[in-house]
Parts: structure tokens; C-alpha cells; sequence
């Protein structure tokens, strides 16, 4: 049994010693081919026209694709089938793969792809939340809306009343392994891939659909990845599916992978958001009602766009009980990188535009933040040894007896360490917090009787 005991990680004298095997340093057979994509210089219009002619006959280029010569669509989607491997006419993003360049170094098919000509007929790419939402570019009919209680008649009556905006950016993974891909052609048109993606499986899937192969005829190897962060669930696709196809075609070992520069050109990043709220609270801090507009900005293609702004929309109560709230979504198509998996997957967002609204609430009323958050907490769980249990806890049952404990034959119940919750907060502690004197520089807003409370408008921004 390894419970309680330390035991080192499998793989940490190869990490350490630099001889853990990533993609980039499998040995490659000879004859191996090395990929690089040509990117859209644009946002959004279509190819006029493209010479590929110094393409092909740059030193060490053995073949170049274009989408009308793919095997067939080559879809890279995790979800609606939007991404084809190669852009076609039209192009969606600045960095969007135009073509495929085939060489015998991965130097050589990085220098060839830059000696194309490609005329764009240029149209005014979709970027921000306002435009998206002038041009109604969205990914389903309308916005999601779900509610709890009425929001809007709960923040009529609440005492007080704050509203403001708050605009966070996206990041970028910057795993220490890039995108990288390694594919070898087997009996009977099989495919060996090794690939550092998160989702060996879906590799699988696009790879065969791509190759119009049987999903036994595509095994994929993923012995370790240098990092990955969500951005190797569905990002490392074009990828696999690039060196597939080259080694369908050719006979040879391909291999891909990404410089740092094309893989934060071409991969998706973290949604940014736009969130504005309106929050009704009492004199204490206690919410009433919140009343939450997300905007996601999700890119070109759909990717994993709609779950991640479900689940924003699902931890925007975070730790607090509200009870009136309302979350309305927007999941907005723009001219951009397909946004996708990233940590949190859209929980972080949701919870920052709460944390938000609390520290406003307590700035308007000149409290300690954290107070006002403990004044909206969801209540405590039962303790472990109560009958019904807690909140989400499994009902209580007699524990183990201290002589089988103490034979070995039974582990302990699970420690109860609510005794142990910091009640108490010293002045080290709020000064530490800025909380200090935190007098508001205003009358905190009171809804006049009889009709709607005033509104003071805020607006935060948190860079990427």
C-alpha cells in the first residue's frame, strides 16, 4: 500500500537528469519528413489568389498541400466539425493554416512556407464583445439564461444597490513541451502516432476520420507531456492529423511541431470575458440578488467554447449563497485563435465576477472584504459525526472500532477538522488586506421608496 507513505515519482531521476523521452527527442527513422504550416496573414476575407510555385521548389521541399488536396476534409473539432485541417477560400484568423509544406528538416519547411504569395480580398474582421454583438456572431440562437428566484424584483427592493464591469483577459498555456507530433506508416495503411496532446482518444478519432481508417488501424502512444494546461486537450489535432496525412501519402515517417512563435499564433488560448453585474445588498453586506452578463469571447470555431461558458455560468455564485440570481451568456464568434480548455475551464472566470461584486459591496459600505464574504457564505456543513450529514455529504455511519484500528484491519475515520476554521481576524491580517480605513468615498446607494435604487456604475479591468 502506498497510503501515508512517501514514494518518489516514477520518472523523476529521467526529469531531473534530463533523460525523460518528449516527442522532439524520439529518434526518427531516415526518410523522415518535417512539417510546417503556411499561416493567413489576415483576420478574416478570402484567398484572391496563391502561387505556391517558391514553395515547392525552395531547397528540401518534397511536397506541398493545399486544402483541395487534403484526403478529405480533415476536421480538427472537438465538438461541431468546424476546423478544417487547412482554411480553403476563406480565411477566419490572423495565423489560420493556409497550406502544408513537406520537407526533409523542420528548418527547411520553416523557411520554405515563408516564400509564398497569397492575395487576400480583406473584409473587417469581428474582434470585440461590441462588435460581436452588433454583428449577432454567436456560436447558438441567442444567449443561455439561467435563473434562480427573481432577480429583477429583488434587486427593486433591495436596500442598496452597485453595478459595474469588470473585463478579464485570456493567457496563453506556454507549456514547456510545444505542440509536437510523430507519425510512422505501418502494414496495411495503419498509423503509429506519438503525439503530446491530453486526449489520446480524440487523436485517435480525428486521425482515422481524417485517413478514412478504422479506429483499430490509428494507435497513439503518449508516454509523457511537458505541460499541457488544457491546451493540449484538442489543440494538438491539426498536428497528428497533418503528419497522417503526409505519411498516408508518402510512404515515410512525419513529424511536426510547433516554434513557439506559429504555436501562440496558430493554438487557442483562455477565454476572455466581459462580465457586468448589478448587486443588491443589505446594510450588512448580505446579498439579495445579483443580476450577471457574461461575454465570451470564443474565436473562429466552436471548440469547447460551450461548456466552458456553461461552467462560468454554473460557479458564478462561487462560495455564496444568493438568493435571487440571475446569469445570462453570451458565447460570441470572433475573428480570432479558437479559444479553448485552459484551467479552471471556466470556472475562474465565473468566481472572478463574484469575488467582484463582493469587494465592491464591501467597498460601498467601508467593511472588511472578507467579512462581507463570510456574511455570504453558504452555510457550514453539518459536522462529520451528524446523523443527516452535510450539504453534500454521505450520510454519517458508525465508524470502525478502535480495536480493529489499532490491528490494522480498519482505517480511521476521516479527521474533523471544523474546530480548526479561522473565526477571528487581527488587525495584521486587514491591514495586510488594504481593508483598512476603507472608507467609501460616497454615500453608500439607497433605493429611494417606491421605485428603482439608484446605481453607481464601476468599472475594474484585470489585464491578461
Amino acid at each position: 500500500m502506498s497510503v501515508t507513505k512517501p514514494l518518489p515519482h516514477d520518472a523523476a531521476p529521467l526529469h531531473v537528469s534530463g533523460k525523460a523521452r518528449y516527442i522532439d527527442d524520439i529518434p526518427v527513422p531516415p526518410g523522415c519528413l518535417h512539417l510546417a504550416f503556411g499561416l493567413s496573414a489576415i483576420a478574416a476575407g478570402r484567398i484572391r489568389e496563391i502561387d505556391l510555385e517558391e514553395v515547392r521548389r525552395a531547397p528540401g521541399v518534397v511536397r506541398v498541400w493545399e486544402a483541395k488536396d487534403l484526403p478529405s476534409e480533415c476536421d480538427c473539432s472537438p465538438s461541431l466539425g468546424d476546423e478544417p485541417l487547412l482554411s480553403g477560400a476563406r480565411v477566419s484568423y490572423a495565423g489560420q493554416p493556409v497550406f502544408l509544406v513537406a520537407a526533409t528538416s523542420h528548418l527547411a519547411a520553416r523557411k520554405a512556407v515563408r516564400k509564398a504569395r497569397i492575395t487576400y480580398q480583406e473584409r473587417d474582421p469581428v474582434l470585440s464583445v461590441d462588435e460581436a454583438m452588433a454583428a449577432d456572431a454567436r456560436f447558438e440562437d441567442g444567449p443561455r439564461i439561467w435563473e434562480k428566484g427573481d432577480a429583477a424584483d429583488a434587486l427593486a427592493e433591495a436596500p442598496n444597490v452597485v453595478s459595474g464591469t469588470i473585463v478579464m483577459g485570456g493567457q496563453e498555456h506556454f507549456y514547456l513541451e510545444g505542440q509536437a507530433a510523430l507519425v510512422l506508416p505501418q502494414e496495411n495503411g495503419d498509423m503509429l502516432v506519438h503525439s503530446s496532446t491530453q486526449h489520446p482518444t480524440e487523436i485517435q478519432h480525428k486521425v482515422a476520420h481524417a485517413l478514412h481508417l478504422p479506429m483499430h488501424g490509428v494507435r497513439v502512444e503518449t508516454r509523457r507531456m511537458g505541460g499541457g494546461f488544457g491546451g493540449k486537450e484538442s489543440q494538438g489535432n491539426a498536428l497528428a492529423i497533418a503528419c497522417a496525412v503526409v505519411a498516408a501519402a508518402t510512404g515515410r515517417p512525419a513529424k511536426m511541431r510547433y516554434d513557439r512563435d506559429d504555436d501562440m499564433t496558430i493554438t487557442g488560448k483562455r477565454h476572455d470575458f466581459r462580465i457586468e453585474y448589478s448587486a443588491g445588498f443589505d446594510d450588512d453586506g448580505r446579498l439579495c440578488a445579483v443580476d450577471f452578463v457574461q461575454f465570451a469571447r470564443c474565436g473562429w470555431a466552436q471548440d469547447l467554447s460551450l461548456p466552458v461558458a456553461d461552467r462560468a455560468m454554473l460557479h458564478s455564485d462561487n462560495a455564496y449563497d444568493i438568493p435571487a440570481l440571475r446569469v445570462e451568456s453570451h458565447r460570441l464568434k470572433t475573428n480570432m485563435q479558437s479559444a479553448t480548455a485552459y484551467r479552471g475551464f471556466g470556472g475562474p472566470q465565473g468566481m472572478l465576477g463574484i469575488e467582484r461584486v463582493l469587494d465592491h459591496v464591501a467597498h460601498a459600505l467601508g467593511r472588511d472584504p472578507l467579512e462581507v464574504r463570510r456574511a455570504n457564505y453558504y452555510a457550514d456543513a453539518a459536522p462529520v459525526d451528524a446523523a443527516d450529514g452535510g450539504l453534500s455529504a454521505p450520510r454519517a455511519s458508525e465508524g470502525p472500532s478502535s480495536e480493529a484500528v489499532a490491528q490494522g484491519e480498519a482505517t480511521p475515520p476521516p479527521e474533523d477538522i471544523s474546530s480548526q476554521k479561522k473565526h477571528e481576524v487581527s488587525e495584521e491580517d486587514l491591514a495586510s488586506r488594504g481593508a483598512v480605513e476603507a472608507e467609501p468615498s460616497h454615500p453608500v446607494p439607497v433605493a429611494p421608496r417606491g421605485g428603482r435604487p439608484r446605481i453607481t456604475a464601476s468599472r475594474s479591468r484585470i489585464s491578461s
